[in-house]
């Protein structure tokens, strides 16, 4: 099946992103400029400009389009941002992190996806884009601070290692719940505290590690 993978992103961004309130333009510009269909399965190509998140094998999924569009617009990035981004996943999100903001740290617990996600990364010229290997949940201690805080799976409560590596005035978008349901939250430092604003209800694959659930819950 021949199928126009440009045609197919530019009614993504139209019909799931625009249409459902996206505005950022900067935000519409990367999910014009980056291929989904080369961060999905080969045999998933032909789904991957679709509305709903697809698998990527080891148990993990590439978000909706428009999540990840919500998320990034949530994060309020101007391009001069250092980012921290839990859960590498497939890359897609990583990938559009690369295009609003300097600099992002990104890792993943899993080593299969991460080493695949670093050299497709690398392969498609994203050289401010580092990739680890390990515990979501505690973070990248030895870069931080970060100005913002993406978390791409979902935690019973926010990891205490993830805000204490925020800076003051930053934002970590994350989603907070059960293991079946969550609410994507916006965490805020400030002088005064920490603020939170609920965003909206969503669905998202469990964040393992020592502050989120614990591996043999799985």
């Amino acid at each position: 099946m021949n199928l126009n993978f440009e045609t197919l992103r530019k009614s993504m961004v139209q019909e799931q992103i625009c249409r459902r309130g996206i505005t950022d333009e900067r935000v519409l510009d990367a999910f014009s400029d980056v291929e989904r269909h080369e961060f999905v399965p080969a045999e998933l190509e032909t789904s991957a400009y679709e509305d709903c998140p697809l698998p990527i094998g080891s148990g993990q999924t590439i978000s909706q389009p428009f999540m990840v569009a919500l998320m990034s617009e949530l994060l309020g990035l101007k391009g001069y941002e250092r980012v921290l981004e839990i859960g590498t996943g497939s890359g897609y999100q990583t990938a559009i992190l690369a295009h609003l903001a300097k600099e992002v740290y990104s890792i993943e617990r899993i080593p299969k996806l991460a080493l695949a996600a670093k050299e497709r990364l690398n392969e498609r010229g994203y050289c401010n884009v580092w990739v680890e290997t390990g515990d979501g949940t505690e973070g990248l201690n030895v870069y931080s601070p970060y100005d913002a805080i993406i978390v791409t799976a979902a935690a019973p409560d926010v990891p205490a290692s993830l805000l204490s590596q925020l800076k003051p005035g930053g934002k970590m978008v994350i989603p907070v719940g059960g293991r079946q349901s969550q609410m994507l939250t916006i965490y805020e430092k400030k002088e005064s505290g920490v603020s939170t604003r609920d965003v909206c209800a969503c669905v998202f694959v469990p964040l393992l590690g020592r502050e989120g659930w614990k591996v043999n819950n799985e």
